[in-house]
């Protein structure tokens, strides 16, 4: 049944029930999904409010061409549809919850004699999984604790009993080591091994309880008939479940299930930490992060994580502790602010994880700022700049024993390459090798032209070469007008020496300094792409050369043949009709011809 639409201004008439409602722009694309106590009241704050909107808001409701909506039985139920729309198709202005993790469950087989593995890909079908967990350490210790209480298999065997009955499997190195009872050749009867799974099925609930008391028991049995090595092995079983247990206990023992969320709030994100406890132990922490899209309040964005981890994590529990007051819970759903007792310990414990995360995730951020800007911040310091030097151009020339004149010209950004901005220039004002007068004109035509476009100017331009390509290129600023408002500088190749403008002696920069390295990046950039662009032309001018000494073979021609096979060596290996169907039939035959005789 398709949903109930409206337009916008007829949002008055939506009716006064609980429920979800979508957002649609001019393109008819869900750009917002949101939940209702009362659609027509929650709607209706959107669009009559002129005060107290933010200004992400006020966009968002100006894109709004439609609006959708669902209705449902109650707050809560509305709370779980708007989660699985907001996951099913992630709306432009939703919160954002920043976990694109898969995470690892174990699975137990339903299968004979199941098995019990780690896995990340949930197929319902292969058996029961448990889990997830936020923490592949901590599921490896429960696992490690099953392994150690109870002999299971962990060969991919069927062991149906019509395979077993033939008597076609072979007990391996498992039996002989004591981790398995061999139930492959029948030395262990299912009956008794699902014993030991349902009792293992407990502890991946979080019940210690009937597995502590099965190893007591057997543990005292054992002692009975005077077999003490046994009542050994039960007691050490017992004595580690007891400790792992112990480990994680936290609170009394004979607490209900509870759910732990705290949120420490930011200008732009918020930390959400969530912590599962089960028979007073914590069974599963995790913190993560929520990026604010239309500056939501920190009791709405607590809200959304809430119902999104304890979906993410299948939780059960009846009881949800929070460090902010929520006033009325949503109907199904108890949401308490312990303020004294166990309750409020763990509410500081949540805290005090939310807090960590917060601290370690702004500390990297500053970090990995500092390191991207590490040694931009030198080179301007090296170079006494007035701003920070993210946007580089470098200059040079290419014109080998003086044929083919050409320059380049690189561009930097933030310290990296940025291959788009990179340009080749034909010289086109001089005649001859001259290097000066080259650099004038590229770094003119450069700069005359990004002015004219109104781009963004360079914060340094570096020049391959000494005092005279330097003097060059400062004439062509000169011209437009730029001189003194963009810093340049050239390098030397023999001594790595910096010049400045003006300045008659170089100066010389730490050989071992990151900012030189960076210089000498730059120009080494410049210089391959230079050579590059020139070792092209030559071996096309010499390429052309071949092709227009062929008799009716003009400059067109070639380009027109290169063009097509790319090569000389594939213009030769080519058939006679191939040629033909590029140049025509007098052409074709005139230079295959010359080409089969070679």
């Amino acid at each position: 049944m398709q949903s109930p639409s409206y337009l916008p201004e007829n949002h008055n008439q939506l009716p006064e029930l609980p429920g979800v409602y979508r957002y649609y722009n001019s393109e008819d694309k869900l750009i917002y999904v949101g939940k209702a106590k009362n659609l027509k009241k929650r709607v209706s704050s959107y669009f009559n409010k002129n005060t107290g909107i933010n200004q992400k808001t006020k966009k968002m409701v100006r894109e709004i061409r439609k609006i959708e909506i669902t209705m449902v039985n109650s707050e809560f139920d509305a709370l779980l549809l708007e989660n699985n729309l907001i996951k099913k198709t992630q709306p432009k202005y939703n919160i954002l919850l920043k976990d694109d993790k898969t995470y690892p469950y174990l699975l137990l087989t339903n299968e004979h004699f199941p098995k019990i593995y780690s896995t990340r890909r949930v197929i319902p079908s292969k058996g029961t999984y448990f889990g997830p967990f936020a923490s592949v350490k901590a599921m490896n210790n429960v696992l490690e604790l099953i392994h150690s209480l109870f002999t299971l298999r962990t060969c991919r065997l069927d062991l149906s009993p019509e395979k077993i009955a033939t008597s076609k499997y072979k007990v391996c190195l498992e039996y002989h080591l004591g981790n398995c009872k061999g139930p492959c050749e029948g030395y262990q009867k299912e009956k008794n091994y699902l014993a030991d799974i349902e009792l293992a099925k407990n502890i991946l609930k979080g019940n210690m309880g009937l597995a502590k008391s099965y190893f007591k028991e057997k543990m005292q049995e054992s002692a009975a008939t005077l077999d003490f090595e046994g009542a050994q092995r039960f007691k050490d079983k017992f004595d580690s479940l007891v400790n792992y247990h112990a480990k994680s206990l936290v609170i009394n023992p004979n607490t209900d299930s509870l759910d732990v969320f705290t949120i420490v709030g930011e200008e732009k994100f918020a930390f959400v930490n969530y912590l599962r406890i089960k028979n007073g132990a914590i069974t599963l922490s995790k913190t993560v992060e929520l990026k604010k899209k239309l500056d939501e309040p920190d009791q709405e964005l607590l809200l959304t994580a809430i119902i999104r981890l304890r979906d993410q994590f299948q939780s059960d529990a009846k009881e949800v502790l929070v460090n902010l007051d929520f006033g009325e819970s949503p109907e199904g759903l108890s949401i308490i602010q312990p303020k004294i007792g166990d309750k409020r310990k763990l509410i500081e414990l949540s805290l005090k994880n939310a807090l960590y995360y917060k601290k370690e995730k702004l500390s990297f951020a500053d970090e990995g700022k500092d390191k991207k800007n590490r040694v931009l911040l030198q080179l301007k310091k090296d170079l006494s700049l007035s701003e920070l030097p993210n946007h580089i151009e470098c200059f040079d020339n290419s014109n080998i024993q003086g044929t083919n004149p050409v320059a380049s010209m690189v561009c930097f950004l933030n310290g990296k390459p940025a291959k788009k901005e990179y340009r080749h220039y034909h010289i086109k004002t001089v005649i001859g090798p001259d290097d000066f007068a080259s650099m004038e004109e590229v770094v003119f035509r450069r700069y005359k032209r990004l002015l004219a476009e109104e781009k963004p100017l360079p914060k340094l331009i570096v020049i391959d070469g000494g005092k005279g390509q330097l003097s060059s290129a400062v004439v062509a600023l000169r011209d437009l007008d730029l001189y003194g408002k963009i810093p340049i500088i050239g390098i030397a190749k023999r001594l790595e020496e910096i010049y400045f403008p003006g300045d008659q002696y170089p100066i010389y920069i730490d050989k071992k300094s990151e900012s030189l390295r960076l210089i000498q990046r730059v120009r080494d950039e410049a210089h391959r792409f230079a050579v590059t662009f020139h070792r092209d032309l030559r071996s096309k001018g010499a390429i052309n050369s071949k092709l227009q000494n062929i008799d009716g073979i003009g400059d067109l021609t070639a380009q027109k043949l290169l063009k097509h096979f790319k090569s000389y060596k594939k213009i030769e290996a080519a058939t006679k009709e191939e040629i033909i169907a590029i140049i025509g039939k007098d052409k074709g035959l005139k230079l295959w011809e010359t080409i089969s005789q070679k």
